[in-house]
């Protein structure tokens, strides 16, 4: 069982960047109430899209390059890269089910 890999600004780019697969990253932060609620789904869809998305995690406090960049300025903010590139993006705490059908959107499946 694999779930979130936790992402720098040190790292960022060979796990988000050159990722094989889709990956989906999660900006959250540990004071932020709503990014605690929808952790357990991202980490559950994590496992069940193994092989097929990766999913990380970026605490914004910790790497404030990456959010900057991507202008991130509310959390929960989960931003979908395919080939180093943002496809798609959700912006607050939506439930497990809406962000399997936003996941599978992306896929294409």
């Amino acid at each position: 069982m694999a779930g979130p890999i936790d992402v720098t600004d040190n790292t960022w780019e060979d796990e988000v960047l050159n990722s094989d697969l889709p990956i989906l990253v999660d900006f959250w932060a540990e004071w932020c109430g709503p990014c605690k609620m929808i952790a357990p789904a991202v980490h559950d869809l994590a496992e069940e899209y193994t092989g097929k998305l990766n999913v990380a995690k970026v605490d914004i406090d910790n790497s404030p390059e990456i959010a900057t960049k991507y202008g991130i300025r509310s959390i929960p903010a989960l931003i979908f890269f395919r080939d180093g590139k943002p496809v798609d993006q959700v912006i607050g705490a939506l439930p497990k089910g809406a962000l399997k059908k936003k996941i599978d959107s992306v896929l294409g499946s």
